[in-house]
């Protein structure tokens, strides 16, 4: 919420004018996601115009390997655009990440670029 707020992470995308409103809040449901199947039509239902995936998904260790998968199907079937991201990447992960190979791997900069470009100083601040 601090992350939609400040117009960080995943929502430095909205204009800070621009009302946001979180109309509902879930996890995957652990591996292999079982709620990605149904969670994002309660939020539809709620009035979501976009679903963000948690920034969690993209600094774990691994990353979630699931995540291209969960975000085309949301965007394919519930016909909602998909932001990976929603808080800022903590900087100690950042850093960590980045002597780890997963990342190239699983091509996250082309998945998550913004996350790993936001300022380092707001990166420091979510440690």
């Amino acid at each position: 919420f601090r992350a939609m707020r400040e117009r960080v992470g995943g929502f430095a995308r909205y204009p800070a004018d621009e009302p946001l409103e979180i109309v509902g809040y879930s996890y995957c449901g652990g591996c292999p996601g079982g709620n990605v199947e149904y969670v994002p039509a309660e939020m539809k239902k709620n009035g979501a115009e976009a679903i963000h995936l948690a920034t969690g998904l993209v600094v774990g260790y691994p990353p979630c390997p699931r995540i291209r998968q969960f975000k085309e199907f949301i965007e394919k079937y519930y016909q909602l655009p998909v932001i990976v991201g929603t808080h800022p990447i903590p900087l100690k992960y950042y850093e960590a990440h980045q002597k780890l190979s997963f990342w190239d791997k699983m091509k996250m900069e082309e998945l998550a670029g913004e996350l790993m470009r936001e300022d380092k100083q707001i990166m420091e601040a979510y440690n």
